[in-house]
């Protein structure tokens, strides 16, 4: 049996309307992304809604409206995909690593308030596979220390914490339609914000500097070529009318795998958040107990024809931020037991159900096989 890692869902409605904007004359900036845009904008109930080439593409003007510059510190976990760091980088600020929670994968809110320093200027959280991290106390700290707050919602689309959506408490949110993503644009993403002035100043980032009133090749600011083109855009209208049918048959994968996670000893199935009312499920990741070799289990399973990965590899692991800033491993125990635990299993809204038995069956078997190797070790 074939089993991908991931499959994007697309339709004929998809195809059929990429095929009409090549019939048209404009490519880039025209109907479809403003329709986009103005879709997100209503499902996520944010006023302001700017569509850019990708979900890191909209991070990185998230900071410099932030204003973050030479020095300045912005609190964040390591336990992510290396572009939410990366984009402080780029405005030559300072990531700060603060610890997760082991059993969500999110920003432990208890360590934060520790980490503010004079030069912190903004919180990042990450919604880690599609749940929110607690975010009323990261608000009250910003409040109380007048910060900036920037929801890394690029995993998150349509996620509800304490029935309000991922995406809509902060200063500004991100997210991303990568293939592997709820739903995609090929490569794209979406910048929210109740700010009415961010909304001119990423329009115009996004469109190499250029402001509403710049007369052609004028540009009042310096600026990047963010934009996304009207094909992507297309395809995320059409997704969009979608989204709740598309998180919808997540869920329903998802429930499939929990149901049978719960029956594979030394295997976690993902934990769900009292606070997180409706999970938004971007990936399926499920944490090996003491004793279970991950990397080795994925090598079996793979053996089997089970893609898997791990999820993630914490950014101050990586050799570029060990070479930087000088992290090193212990620097954050919970990311770096997460780091070496966590394991991503094949996941899309395509999936289905015999699949799922599928890689649970090959899984049991797996975890059986190391727990037989274990027992029959000479040292043991």
């Amino acid at each position: 049996m074939h089993i991908p890692m991931s499959s994007p869902d697309i339709t004929q409605a998809e195809i059929d309307a990429v095929n009409a904007v090549m019939q048209t004359a404009t490519l880039s900036i025209g109907p479809q992304i403003k329709a986009f845009e103005a879709q997100i904008a209503a499902y996520t109930g944010v006023p302001y809604a700017v569509g850019v080439n990708s979900g890191t593409s909209g991070l990185h003007l998230a900071m410099i409206a932030a204003g973050i510059g030479d020095g300045d510190e912005v609190i964040t976990p390591s336990f992510s995909f290396i572009a939410s760091a990366n984009a402080i980088l780029y405005e030559r600020g300072v990531p700060v690593f603060v610890d997760i929670d082991l059993e969500t994968g999110n920003l432990d809110t208890r360590l934060i308030e520790r980490a503010i320093t004079p030069r912190t200027k903004a919180i990042m959280p990450v919604h880690a596979f599609g749940q929110p991290v607690d975010m009323d106390p990261i608000l009250d700290l910003a409040r109380q220390h007048h910060l900036i707050v920037i929801e890394d919602a690029c995993e998150a689309i349509g996620a509800e914490y304490k029935g309000r959506r991922a995406g809509t408490m902060g200063d500004a949110a991100v997210f991303a339609f990568y293939p592997n993503k709820q739903m995609t644009t090929g490569e794209g993403g979406m910048i929210v914000t109740q700010r009415e002035e961010w909304d001119a100043l990423f329009r115009s980032l996004r469109n190499q500097g250029r402001d509403v009133f710049d007369a052609w090749l004028n540009h009042t600011r310096l600026g990047y070529n963010y934009r996304l083109d009207e094909l992507s855009a297309a395809i995320g209208v059409t997704q969009a009318k979608r989204l709740d049918a598309l998180l919808a048959k997540r869920a329903q994968v998802a429930a499939w795998y929990n149901a049978r996670i719960a029956a594979i000893e030394g295997i976690h199935a993902p934990c769900i958040a009292p606070t997180t009312t409706r999970m938004s499920w971007f990936v399926y990741v499920v944490r090996c107990a003491d004793g279970i070799d991950r990397d080795s289990l994925m090598q079996a399973l793979q053996a089997r024809g089970v893609p898997s990965r791990p999820y993630f590899t914490p950014i101050h692991l990586q050799p570029f931020y060990r070479e930087k800033f000088g992290w090193r491993r212990g620097d954050l125990p919970q990311t770096e037991r997460a780091g070496d635990t966590f394991l991503a299993l094949p996941f899309s809204g395509v999936m289905t159900e015999s699949q799922v038995d599928y890689v649970c069956q090959q899984l049991t078997e797996c975890v059986g096989e190391q727990g037989e190797a274990f027992r029959d070790r000479p040292d043991v």
